[in-house]
């Protein structure tokens, strides 16, 4: 994907499916979308989401020209096809098009372009936060990914990637290496979205 890393067998094991795990590891636009669908649906649902789709349209990888330019209802009818890419088919849909006609006009559609030529993990966090649809935290979330599955690692990657950077942490999907890692991902999701319910209780009293 970078120059640091393109000769690399990057494995990964985030989709738990091994077509669709292929594809991440191979297709920065894939990595990019399944990263952009990682909300409200389990994570392996949203990753594999690039895989299914790329079948859909007939292709063994996502093209942003093609996507930026498809008809927009057209587009949502892969989205919302049985079984659907999301909780939220429609929506996201468009979603996935705005973040590939945004690549489309910086980047020439080459998503790995995003990060391919960064000098510091500040400047690949700006990058990040400014596609569509991501916001602070997935920024950073896929900042980490970056650095820890993919071997993109500027200056400074971990501290950009705030505490989803830091080794050893089962935060998010960025420490995804199989089943086991998964799950404890899944706990401390569980862990962090009962505490702040509890401290949203105890502000209301």
């Amino acid at each position: 994907m970078t120059e640091s890393n393109k000769d690399q067998d990057i494995t990964l094991r985030i989709a738990q499916q091994p077509g669709a795990d292929e594809l991440l590891a191979r297709s920065p636009l894939a990595a990019l979308v399944g990263m952009l669908l990682d909300q409200q649906v389990p994570m392996e649902w949203a990753f594999s989401g690039p895989y299914t789709l790329a079948g859909r349209m007939g292709k063994d990888d996502l093209d942003a020209h093609e996507i930026a330019a498809y008809d927009p209802e057209a587009f949502a009818e892969l989205f919302t096809a049985k079984p659907a890419l999301h909780r939220y088919p429609g929506s996201m849909a468009k979603r996935v098009q705005q973040l590939c006609q945004y690549l489309v006009a910086e980047y020439d559609g080459d998503a790995g372009a995003v990060w391919s030529d960064v000098s510091s993990g500040a400047e690949l966090r700006k990058r990040l936060n400014a596609l569509p649809g991501f916001g602070t935290q997935k920024a950073q979330i896929f900042l980490a990914l970056l650095g820890k599955q993919f071997g993109v690692r500027p200056a400074g990657w971990r501290e950009a990637a705030g505490p989803y950077g830091e080794a050893g942490s089962r935060r998010s999907v960025a420490d995804i290496t199989g089943p086991e890692s998964l799950a404890e991902v899944r706990a401390f999701k569980q862990q962090a979205k009962h505490a702040a319910r509890a401290a949203k209780r105890a502000a209301g009293q």
